[in-house]
Formats: structure tokens, C-alpha cells, sequence
């Protein structure tokens, strides 16, 4: 996904192509790998200082068993014991976060040496083989840590080579020690040293080319994650058309969402596939030249090398108004008309420029804090290519003849397939939002998506007053159900006009910006909370109980277009 071709209209970005010696000196590892590589760092000081309790302890209980009893504290214990704390230290780092993971890791390099002279030191303190010959059917301890540990805790290449160097090291490091430390005389010492280059610096330079091959992986891994001027940081959402990432753009540090929809989900058909991608980039041309406030805004879209179409858009704190109801319940209505206006702003602008949204739900309607707004409203996914979901009746493709939208909110003209549907086909599903806002379920229920969809063709919804627990404004009420009708003309002639008698149904100060501001810091915990859940759970962001799953005829996806608290 290195390289791109942008839709028409948009700006060309530039071929990026991963650059191996540029990189050689910088951390190029991926967050997500970066992250992995600090855990396993934590994990692999916590084995070393286990391991070295365990010997320790086991070696001298040995040694009682066999009538030899000598708890002497020696040097090389000290130095074994400064090691097994250094293990402590980088397993509570790792843990807690004290360091950011880049640090961690280069401090788990100084670890690295340390633990090998720790392993040199008990190795050779208590005596070398009595015999040159035995010398090289040894295999130093420090010469298996030196190749496993980046394996285990990757670096770049030039930095596991300094400190794989300085790791052999410290087995000779030890040797010269031991006419100082215990007074023993070695003998042969170039035999020695020829050792030490068959075994730990052999091992060194093994370790090195490993890095090397190991680098150039993440490097790869790492210009996959590049998509035109963003970087992927985190994966916040996934499902059957695709995945949604948490991005930032490399050079104004701007966050973004990326949503990627996979060139295979389209089926293998190359010229169903190429009429998808010429409708997709002209209706992500045209929604990127929304201009509402309430519409989330498009920074970027186009094709990658591989076929994966991709949008590029604001990244937004909040959730869904179908999450909210999920969380708080029903809305009140002044509050429910404080909302719906937000959307009628958005989808008035799109109505004017001729587009339809297809699929206005309360998964698509972000409420959200805006810098200094609250309860701020962003209508998303606007001209998103749909899925086929198998053979089912309702297909999700947005082309010539397809028909659109989420069944339980779904207009009846684009139910029965119509080609001449406009803007009150929104105004429809706007309504069963509304409806949704204020009885916390929707206008009819049914066990699949063509008994769901065939229910808003023929049969007539319920009151909202006779299953909301709120006092409903009957002028309020009167325009929902007008919103509801089987028959387009019969609907409000456009946005604007439902914005207008929306705006007459309640009072004016019935809910304000400053009643949002309140209501928003109250359920800051409750939010908090959310945001520290969905973080534990990545992989089911937004996903609904079964019961609700029922009544819509794709995955859960679309609202995992924006982060959530």
C-alpha cells in the first residue's frame, strides 16, 4: 500500500517506496511492534530473573544435599544479583510505563550486557576446565543470550550489533578478571581467545544478521502501514467490508480515521469491481466537497497499489447516537430536536448538491465535544461503497440499479428497488431516527432484513407517544409520523422545511448549549469508562447485542468509522 492513485480531482501524493539504508539508523519499528517489543522486553527480564533466582537457590541446595555447604556471598554473585535487579527493573518499566517503548528498548540493551556478564561471571568465577580440550565441548551461557535476545526484543541492526559486541565481550571481560578476583592463572590464554572467536563473537555477528533480516521486515511492515501522507497507528475497528485505523499525517501531525474497504469483498467480478471503484471516486469527490459543519469532513480518499479503496477523514470523541440511547437510554425531545436540526444542516447541503445519503441510521449520526461545543453533531459515511451481503434480495452495492441502506431504517422506495428516489428518502430514515431517539427502539421490528424492509412498505409504525416514556409534543409527533409516510410527497419537501417545523415543535431554550455543557461533564466518567473499555476490547468496538444484530443486513461496521470514548 506504499504507492496510490488518487480519485479524480483530488491531489496526487507522491510514490512512497521504503528507503532500507535511509532507515538503517532510526526506529523504524511500527508502533504496534514497538509496543510488542517493550511487553516482551518486560517478560524477558522477568524469565532472566526467575531463571537466576531458581539457579542460584537450586545450585547451592545442591551442594547441601552433597555434604557442601558454603552460603558465602561472592563477587560474582554481586554482579549476578545486579543483573537479576535490572531484570525487576525492566519488567516494572515495561509494565508501567515509565518509559516510552523506543527508551525502553535501548535501555533493554544496557540490560542485555549486563545480564550477560552476570552469566560470564558465574560461569567462569568458579573455575575454567581443568583441561584445554574440554574448553570447546562448553557452550558459553552468554552465547545462546546473545543470539536469542533479538530474536525475543527486536532493534535496529546497528544497535544489536554494538551491544551483541559488547555482550561477547563479557565473557573474556570476566576471564581477565579472574587472576584479580580469586587468584587463578590462566593458562593458554590465546587458546582462550580463539575460543571466544568461534563462540560469542561468532554468535555476535549471527545476531547482527538477524537483526538485518528482522529490520527489513518492519520496514516493510511499517511502509505497509503507509497509506499517501498517512501513517496507520492503531487498528480501531474491523469487519466484513474492512478496517478502520487510527492514522496521523506525517507532516501536519494531524490525526485522521482511515477506512480501508478490501479490494476482494467485491467479489471477483472485474467489471462489477471497476464500475464500484468509478462510482466510488466520483461520489467521494462529491463528498468531499460538503461544506456543512455537521458533515464529518473528508481530508483524503483514492486507491492503494492493491485495489483497497480508503478514506481519509476527521478522527471525532464521541459516539454514535445509537451507542448513546444504548448507554443513557431514550432523549427527551427538546434535546432529540437539538440533534435532528444538526443532521437536517448536513443532509441539507448534500440534498442541494444532488446526492442522497442512502443510509441515514443512528450508527451514521456522531454526537460528539467539538472544541467548545457539545452535544455537536457529524453525519457520517456518506458515498461509502456498500457489500453484497451473499444472495440475500437487498443488495449494499451503491451502483446504477442497487439498493441502499440499513433495512430498519431504510426508505420504502429504496426497498422496492426505485431508480427515482431523492432527498425524501433521507427525510424517511430521518424520521426513523427520530423515532428511534425517542422510544429507544425502531419503527418496526422483524427476524430478518426482507421482513424488516417489507414492514416499512406496507405496514403503519405506531405512535411514538404510545411506546416513548417521554410527554411528546403532538406538533412533534405529527411530523415524525409525516416523516413516515409510504408515500414521498407526502413527506417534508426538503430538509430545510423539516429543520423550520422541527424548530417550531419546542420551545427555544427548551435544551441549550449550556444544558449540553452540563450534561456532558456530568457523564464524563461514564464516557471515560466507555473509552477504557473499548481499548480493552478492540476487536468488538461498537458491536450490538444479537437481538438488535438481526435487524440489519450487514456488519456492524460503518460506525467504527470515528474514534470512540
Amino acid at each position: 500500500m506504499r504507492g496510490i492513485t488518487h480519485a479524480p480531482g483530488s491531489t496526487p501524493q507522491r510514490n512512497e517506496k521504503p528507503d532500507v539504508a535511509r532507515n538503517e539508523t532510526t526506529h523504524s519499528l511500527t508502533p504496534e511492534l514497538l509496543a510488542e517489543a517493550s511487553w516482551r522486553l518486560g517478560s524477558l527480564g522477568l524469565v532472566y530473573v526467575g531463571g537466576s533466582i531458581v539457579t542460584y537457590f537450586g545450585r547451592r541446595l545442591l551442594l547441601a544435599l552433597t555434604g557442601f555447604v558454603d552460603w558465602r556471598c561472592h563477587l560474582s554473585d554481586l554482579f549476578g544479583f545486579t543483573a537479576v535487579a535490572m531484570g525487576i527493573a525492566v519488567y516494572g518499566a515495561s509494565r508501567r510505563g515509565w518509559l516510552s517503548p523506543a527508551r525502553l528498548l535501548d535501555l533493554g540493551l544496557v540490560f542485555q550486557v549486563a545480564a550477560a556478564f552476570g552469566l560470564a561471571a558465574k560461569e567462569f568465577w568458579d573455575g575454567v576446565p581443568p583441561r584445554i580440550d574440554d574448553l570447546f565441548l562448553l557452550v558459553p551461557r552468554e552465547c545462546v543470550w546473545i543470539v536469542t535476545y533479538p530474536l525475543v526484543v527486536p532493534n535496529t541492526p546497528n544497535k544489536v550489533l554494538v551491544a551483541s559486541l559488547l555482550t561477547a565481550s563479557m565473557g573474556p571481560a570476566a576471564l581477565a578478571l579472574l587472576p584479580t578476583v580469586n587468584g587463578t592463572t590462566i593458562d593458554s590464554p590465546l587458546v582462550f581467545a580463539a575460543y571466544f572467536l568461534t563462540s560469542n563473537y561468532l554468535c555476535a555477528i549471527t545476531a547482527y544478521l538477524v537483526a538485518r533480516i528482522v529490520h527489513r521486515f518492519n520496514i516493510r511492515l511499517k511502509h505497509a502501514h503507509d497509506i499517501g501522507s498517512y501513517e496507520l497507528i492503531e487498528r480501531i475497528g474491523e469487519g466484513g467490508m474492512g478496517e478502520v485505523w487510527r492514522a496521523r499525517h506525517r507532516l501536519l501531525a494531524r490525526p485522521a480515521a482511515i477506512k480501508l474497504i478490501r479490494r476482494d469483498v467485491l467479489g471477483a467480478n472485474e467489471r462489477v469491481r471497476d464500475a464500484v471503484v468509478r462510482r466510488f471516486e466520483r461520489e467521494a469527490h462529491d463528498t468531499a466537497a460538503l461544506e456543512s459543519i455537521h458533515t464529518i469532513d473528508v481530508y483524503d480518499f483514492g486507491v492503494t497499489e492493491d485495489g483497497d479503496f480508503y478514506y481519509a477523514m476527521e478522527l471525532l470523541a464521541g459516539l454514535s447516537l445509537e451507542r448513546f440511547v444504548q448507554m443513557f437510554g431514550p432523549v427527551e425531545p427538546a434535546r432529540a430536536v437539538y440533534l435532528l436540526r444538526q443532521v437536517c444542516h448536513s443532509l441539507g447541503e448534500a440534498h442541494a448538491q444532488g446526492l442522497v445519503h442512502r443510509d441515514i441510521k443512528p450508527a451514521n449520526i456522531f454526537v460528539c465535544r467539538l472544541g467548545p461545543d457539545d452535544d455537536f453533531v457529524k453525519v457520517l459515511d456518506f458515498g461509502i461503497v456498500k457489500h453484497v451481503e451473499g444472495t440475500a434480495t437487498l443488495t449494499m452495492l451503491t451502483m446504477e440499479g442497487g439498493t441502499m441502506g440499513t433495512p430498519a431504517y431504510m426508505a420504502p422506495e429504496i426497498a422496492l428497488g426505485q431508480r427515482n428516489m431523492d432527498g425524501r428518502a433521507d427525510i424517511y430514515s430521518l424520521g426513523c431516527v427520530a423515532y428511534y431517539l425517542l422510544t429507544g427502539d425502531p419503527v418496526f421490528s422483524a427476524e430478518t432484513p426482507v421482513g424488516m424492509a417489507l414492514a416499512h412498505v406496507h405496514d403503519e409504525p405506531v405512535r411514538p407517544s404510545e411506546r416513548s416514556e417521554f410527554q411528546i409534543p403532538a406538533a412533534l409527533e405529527a411530523i415524525i409520523l409525516e416523516c413516515l409516510a409510504k408515500d414521498p410527497t407526502a413527506r417534508p419537501a426538503s430538509a430545510a422545511v423539516l429543520d423550520a417545523r422541527l424548530a417550531a415543535t419546542v420551545l427555544h431554550d427548551a435544551w441549550t448549549p449550556e444544558l449540553a455543557h452540563a450534561w456532558w461533564e456530568r457523564h464524563q466518567p461514564d464516557l471515560k469508562q466507555r473509552r477504557s473499555d473499548t481499548a480493552q476490547r478492540p476487536a468488538v468496538l461498537g458491536q450490538t447485542p444479537p437481538s438488535e444484530e438481526r435487524s440489519r443486513c450487514r456488519p456492524r461496521f460503518d460506525r467504527k468509522l470515528v474514534a470512540t470514548p
